[in-house]
């Protein structure tokens, strides 16, 4: 597993530079999603007869975790275009919109320890999420250090 989040974070901080670009984000978010998916594969050592049952959960799950980072992207870029003249409505705008961001995914993968716990165990519920949650710690931390701080 250690090997897997080392190649997730190469491949995110090559890509780090690209991330703003419009032209290279889609093709940015399919390698992390490729990626994703070899360490959850990896990790979480399911039989075949688990894996028939566990991945069509999982791309429903990542289908709507796709839809929600979409609005973490447009959060990114209005903050991005409102940099230099951010005005305090704006700001608090933003930062309820980032808040929303965050419980929106929490309730998404709630809703999805659920549905895996039940179509397999708790237990192999608890192993995705861990690396989910893993996996979104890296990610949260690399997209955090490319945006700068709002000015004063």
């Amino acid at each position: 597993m250690k090997k897997a989040i080392v190649l997730l974070l190469a491949i995110m901080t090559a890509g780090a530079a690209l991330y703003a670009q419009e032209s290279y984000l889609e093709l940015l978010r399919s390698d992390i999603r490729t990626q994703k998916v070899a360490l959850i594969t990896d990790a979480m050592e399911l039989t075949d007869a688990q894996s028939a049952v566990f991945w069509p959960i999982y791309r429903k799950y990542d289908s709507e975790l796709t839809t929600l980072n979409d609005k973490r992207i447009a959060i990114i870029k209005d903050y991005a275009q409102n940099y230099d003249q951010m005005t305090p409505a704006k700001a608090d705008e933003l930062t309820k919109q980032t808040f929303a961001f965050f419980e929106n995914r929490i309730k998404l993968q709630k809703k999805y320890t659920k549905e895996i716990s039940k179509a397999l165990s708790p237990v192999l519920s608890a192993k995705f999420m861990q690396i989910e949650r893993a996996i979104n710690t890296l990610l949260d931390l690399q997209i955090q250090s490319e945006i700068p701080l709002v000015k004063k």
